[in-house]
């Protein structure tokens, strides 16, 4: 494929609230939610025009929440096992129903589901959709599962912690009690018993307020009661049951999932299951969440996934260096650590887990995120995530409500994002209601997602890391500047970022082996255009003299150059 993929996540029921009033914990009612519908023609073009191929829309799948939807025969959660009025689109309720939050005509909401995917394939872009495999909201019920197929849990014999054949982990003959208050302004206590074991992997009935007390763990055949012994033949029940779901899913014309905490189940799985899902739906893709580096390779070749995120390595490294906690010397060790796989991995700087950029407790400024973001962008052929928002400097220092105030966009309350909702104007998207500022920025977003789709040296060229030539340098800082090339055919382009609050000119040297390696031309004077902003400027490449650029503070250049 010569695409390179780039995803826009976007908060579903977030993305489309015009409440500029909403208030700390607000009820649906108080605060009011987004829509499918408010994904228009219109809201669709202006996200392709920042360069998207896809996009992940989170929080479709229904979820356990505090708002009433019993007249659409939706039985109610308890709120004490439901974090935030909102809930967690986390903690799935219905693996086969669609989040009613989300509908303007609740009855209606699959064919609402199935026409955003109608239009968004219209406006050029693909689909993406969470698959939550590891665990389900405490009171899971699918009110719509297809005839003949039996509940979740349905047939578990309770009295055992760990049996093959159960789809949860129970301690027998065991109230559950949580760490936390089970009325929760209720007239009685949320009752289970015997208690299921909690989604990450807390074995007793007494999960805290820090756990994922909202869920339950499924039970893929593992039993943690014994060593982790594995039961994987006869194949489980767990087993069969996602692979329905997954093929249902897939049958709506979704072009791929991001699979939840996917390294949290068993890779065997994933071996299993992704290639019979590709058998039916070929170009459908797997995008897993995993953290943990000593397994890349397994949930890459073991388990049939296309990609994983990049989160310990680059995301890590960046947001070090360009909180000044590391030197850009280190964004050479992270991408070399992934011997091979980088073009496997997804490229990201913010998303629902992680800290806005512009928030307190990341850099404070968006603009600082600019030289991480022409870096993680620009690097390889694998694909880059944007979070709404980002494009606009979204500080995500609000009170949201479940959600305190801590750098992040809300996953669990009604809420409206201050920079999406003037981005929107009411669905005009003429800008009006943007700052300076946030145009600028979201100026440079479009430009350098949009060269990572046009640029055939991006998409499928050559890379080479400058920095080993660059240490010590008369007129280069390893630890505030990185620099690179990349080439197809006979197009180079010279790559450098300034992660320094200061404004530099600096002297890059590019090292015989790299001619000879990308087999360029040796020339005192090449005309360059900077692909960021346009402007054109004159460059020597030659491996005995140091090519000069200047660079402004927080900044970068893509200079290309025709050989």
């Amino acid at each position: 494929m010569n695409n390179k993929i780039i995803i826009y996540q976007v908060f579903t029921r977030l993305f489309g609230n015009n409440n500029s009033h909403c208030i700390n914990n607000g009820t649906f009612q108080e605060n009011g939610c987004g829509k499918m519908s408010d994904f228009t023609m219109k809201a669709l073009e202006e996200i392709k025009k920042l360069g998207t191929t896809h996009i992940w829309y989170t929080g479709i799948i229904e979820h356990a929440t505090q708002t009433d939807y019993r007249r659409y025969n939706i039985a109610p959660d308890h709120p004490a096992v439901v974090k935030g009025k909102a809930g967690s689109p986390y903690a799935i309720k219905d693996y086969y129903d669609v989040d009613p939050d989300l509908a303007n005509d609740v009855s209606n909401r699959v064919k609402e589901f199935e026409n955003l995917v109608t239009r968004t394939h219209r406006s050029g872009m693909k689909v993406l959709i969470d698959f939550v495999p590891n665990h389900v909201a405490r009171q899971y019920h699918s009110d719509v599962q297809p005839d003949g197929s039996s509940q979740l849990g349905g047939n578990d014999d309770t009295n055992q912690a760990f049996s093959p054949y159960n789809n949860f982990y129970y301690i027998p003959d065991t109230e559950f009690h949580g760490q936390f208050d089970m009325k929760a302004g209720m007239p009685e206590p949320y009752y289970e018993c015997p208690a299921k074991a909690t989604g990450n992997n807390r074995f007793d009935a007494q999960p805290t307020i820090n756990d994922w007390y909202e869920t339950v763990k499924l039970n893929y055949g593992v039993d943690y009661f014994n060593g982790e012994q594995a039961h994987f033949s006869p194949v489980p029940d767990t087993w069969n049951k996602m692979l329905d779901i997954l093929l249902f899913w897939a049958s709506k014309k979704i072009d791929g999932f991001r699979c939840d905490m996917a390294e949290m189940v068993p890779v065997e799985f994933w071996e299993w299951a992704i290639p019979q899902v590709k058998e039916q739906y070929p170009d459908i893709l797997f995008i897993a969440e995993v953290y943990n580096p000593a397994e890349y390779r397994n949930y890459l070749l073991r388990g049939k996934f296309d990609y994983l995120y990049d989160k310990v390595g680059l995301y890590d490294t960046l947001r070090n260096v360009i909180c000044g906690y590391d030197s850009a010397k280190s964004i050479t060790r992270s991408w070399q650590s992934l011997g091979g796989i980088e073009k496997q991995m997804l490229n990201f700087l913010e998303n629902h887990d992680e800290q806005r950029i512009a928030s307190d407790f990341f850099a404070g400024n968006a603009i600082k995120g600019i030289p991480g973001l022409i870096v993680s962008a620009c690097m390889n052929t694998n694909p880059m995530m944007i979070y709404f928002g980002q494009e606009f400097g979204e500080p995500g220092m609000d009170t949201e409500g479940f959600s305190g105030r801590d750098g992040r966009t809300t996953i669990f309350d009604y809420w409206s994002v201050d920079s999406i909702r003037k981005w929107r104007n009411n669905g005009t998207f003429d800008g009006k209601m943007l700052t300076e500022k946030q145009k600028h920025l979201y100026t440079i977003y479009q430009r350098v997602l949009n060269i990572c789709s046009t640029e055939a040296a991006i998409t499928q060229g050559q890379f080479f890391d400058l920095m080993y030539a660059n240490e010590n340098g008369w007129k280069f800082n390893e630890h505030k500047q990185y620099v690179f090339l990349r080439k197809h055919q006979n197009e180079l382009l010279f790559i450098i970022v300034n992660f320094d609050n200061i404004s530099v000119d600096v002297a890059v040297n590019i090292p015989s082996h790299a001619f000879d390696f990308l087999q360029i031309p040796q020339m005192e004077t090449y005309k360059a255009v900077d692909l960021i902003t346009g402007k054109k400027e004159t460059i020597s490449l030659l491996p005995y003299k140091a090519t000069e650029v200047s660079l402004g503070e927080y900044s970068g250049k893509v200079l290309k150059i025709k050989l």
